[in-house]
């Protein structure tokens, strides 16, 4: 199964999800690959930490082999790295993605996250796509690559109006390049059941007919330290309240 994580909107937690709920399969013993396509790479730093660095071959460097005509194309392992974490690869991200942006889409690349991907089906039980915070070429990419798609939803009206759009890409993306990529559910984040904002938001969502996830992740300052330490939170605090959260989602995903 090959999921992306995607939403415009910065600030709502695509990393965050994508490796938690990666670090969560890697941990029920599926062989699992994390694809980072945010040229920020916080995926990257959050499953690496010190390590991460800029010169480690990753998507950028996979990207950039398709600009280039060879006989003998380099193996799509090339640009994975092991993390700390048993059965936990990544195709970590670099500032380089801005720089070939404009290259890859001009010369029509779309395809190639996907084909690459696909090639690597006998290797991973599961792939976690992130995206950037733009409906761009490498989001697009990711897009076509995958079966399902998540969306973060963090309780607030201008996500509200933003999350119509994004279904409309994804119908985009349906219609004219991928006809078996699903939405598999909104993923509520950050969510404060004591607020009445947050409460009534996500109602209003449920009561529409869309397809919101339970259970929803709660606001925690723990996650914070997840981030610092570069410790997913299966890995940092079993037994919270936000990783037992997380565990529910990925069961309930299947």
């Amino acid at each position: 199964m090959r999921r992306v994580v995607f939403n415009q909107k910065g600030g709502v937690g695509k990393s965050t999800i994508t490796c938690n709920l990666a670090a969560i399969a890697a941990h029920e013993g599926w062989r699992t690959l994390v694809v980072d396509l945010d040229p920020q790479g916080n995926s990257s730093r959050y499953l690496l930490g010190d390590a991460a660095s800029d010169e480690m071959p990753g998507a950028a460097e996979f990207f950039e082999t398709t600009l280039k005509f060879s006989l003998r194309p380099q193996a799509t392992h090339d640009f994975i790295v092991a993390t700390p974490w048993e059965d936990l690869h990544l195709m970590p991200a670099s500032p380089l993605l801005d720089e070939l942006h404009g290259k890859l889409e001009s010369r029509y690349k779309i395809y190639k996250l996907r084909e690459a991907l696909a090639a690597l089906a006998d290797d991973y039980d599961a792939v976690w796509i992130d995206t950037p915070p733009a409906l761009n070429f490498y989001t697009r990419s990711a897009l076509i690559a995958a079966d399902a798609c998540l969306i973060p939803f963090d309780c607030d009206d201008f996500s509200r109006r933003a999350l119509y759009g994004l279904l409309e890409t994804v119908k985009e993306i349906q219609a004219d390049h991928n006809a078996e990529l699903r939405v598999e559910g909104i993923v509520v984040n950050q969510f404060q059941p004591r607020a009445s904002l947050p409460q009534r938001t996500v109602q209003e969502l449920v009561d529409e007919g869309l397809p919101v996830l339970e259970p929803y992740l709660s606001a925690s300052v723990k996650i914070k330290e997840s981030h610092e330490q570069a410790r997913p939170m299966i890995h940092l605090d079993p037994r919270h309240k936000l990783t037992q959260e997380f565990v529910a989602l990925f069961e309930a995903l299947g």
